[in-house]
């Protein structure tokens, strides 16, 4: 029996299907998954998964790895991104199959857009109430941190002839002067934005630059550019911080990674793509742009996978937890949206912006 007509009656499923042989090549598009990712199951029909989804070798890996042992694999929120067309957010099924030519059945159900668009604004609305308690937070903390610190360098001077004493007045000062610092890079975000013409290359290009020196050793930043991208508008300062602040991330949980979790290869992609009729916030645009940083790491600990945009939430022993919410603010200063996918082996930090001001303006999903 052909796989085809083994797989006729899939044609009738509303779900969306693909099957894949066993080197992951398209065997079968159902119908549902043509209009799903507006591909035609004739010119798919033999083409890798590579060619098909931005996402391709990536999702590739993971088959190999859960066929490896002889098992599917349920992924909820995943993205896949017909080359050249917008990200469809779905839950994705991998199943094995024993069939005539046929190794994988994929079914993908889209992730309903307005539950996403409502999850959208329910974490900009959370951010923002985040953002002015930790500001009203953090003015009221230097107001006394000031005279804190006056009142230790005063002491210092009056203890001048017992110097054995001057370390505990350093103390103060030295804490004093570090607390002083995290407030500021907590009211630093309110900063409203510097605009101008900014080519994410390079500050793409920047920020590898910066990573590289800080990890010389054990970290690859690859580039999967796109170089048709046209210039944003925006402050080129605060997306560079941005793209630091999750790149360093990055780097910092590979570095940390345990030998057991470690990959063999630790790597960084830095992936540009551009995005078409794009919903940001509820408003249309015709032109977006893409950003995501990709890393092979351990992926974000449970625990804190639902809050990682929160203050002062942190994975990493010793980190402030302000990095990946001051990035948010800024990519909400740009009218864009940020969102992670994480799992042990990939994690992906998407960062969607506007391209120049082309909104169409209050389209509904």
């Amino acid at each position: 029996m052909t796989s085809e007509r083994a797989l006729a009656g899939l044609d009738l499923l509303a779900t969306a299907v693909i099957a894949l042989d066993a080197g992951f090549a398209v065997c079968l598009v159902n119908t549902a998954a043509e209009h799903l990712f507006s591909l035609s199951s004739k010119a798919a029909r033999g083409q890798p998964l590579a060619r098909l989804f931005e996402e391709g070798r990536e999702l590739e890996a993971r088959l190999h790895a859960a066929f490896d042992e002889t098992a599917g694999f349920w992924e909820q929120s995943a993205t896949l991104t017909p080359i050249g067309r917008e990200p469809v957010h779905v839950n994705l099924l991998a199943s094995p199959l024993e069939a005539d030519g046929i190794a994988v059945l994929l079914e993908i159900r889209p992730i309903e857009k307005r539950l996403r668009v409502e999850r959208e604004e329910q974490l900009a609305s959370l951010s923002q109430a985040n953002r002015e308690l930790i500001r009203n937070l953090a003015h009221e903390i230097k107001n006394p941190l000031g005279g804190l610190r006056g009142s230790a360098q005063l002491l210092e001077r009056e203890l001048a002839e017992r110097p054995e004493l001057r370390e505990y007045t350093q103390v103060i000062i030295k804490e004093a002067d570090r607390l002083q610092l995290l407030m500021d890079r907590l009211l630093t975000p309110s900063r409203l934005p510097h605009i101008g013409p900014v080519n994410i290359h390079e500050v793409c290009e920047r920020v590898r630059s910066l990573v590289l020196a800080e990890f010389p050793q054990g970290v690859e930043i690859r580039r999967d550019y796109d170089t048709s991208l046209p210039d944003l508008t925006g402050d080129r300062e605060q997306l560079i911080q941005v793209v630091l602040n999750v790149t360093r991330n990055a780097a910092q949980a590979l570095a940390a990674a345990p030998a057991a979790g470690r990959p063999a290869r630790p790597e960084i992609v830095l992936r540009t793509r551009v995005v078409r009729q794009a919903t940001l916030h509820r408003r249309r645009y015709r032109l977006a742009l893409e950003l995501a940083v990709i890393d092979n790491g351990p992926g974000v600990p449970s625990a804190i996978a639902d809050r990682i945009f929160n203050p002062l939430v942190s994975g990493r022993e010793g980190g402030s937890g302000l990095g990946l919410t001051i990035a948010q603010t800024y990519v909400q200063h740009h009218h864009g949206i940020i969102e992670c996918e994480s799992q042990p082996g990939r994690t992906m930090f998407r960062v969607v912006l506007p391209v120049g001001a082309n909104g169409t303006g209050g389209d509904k999903p």
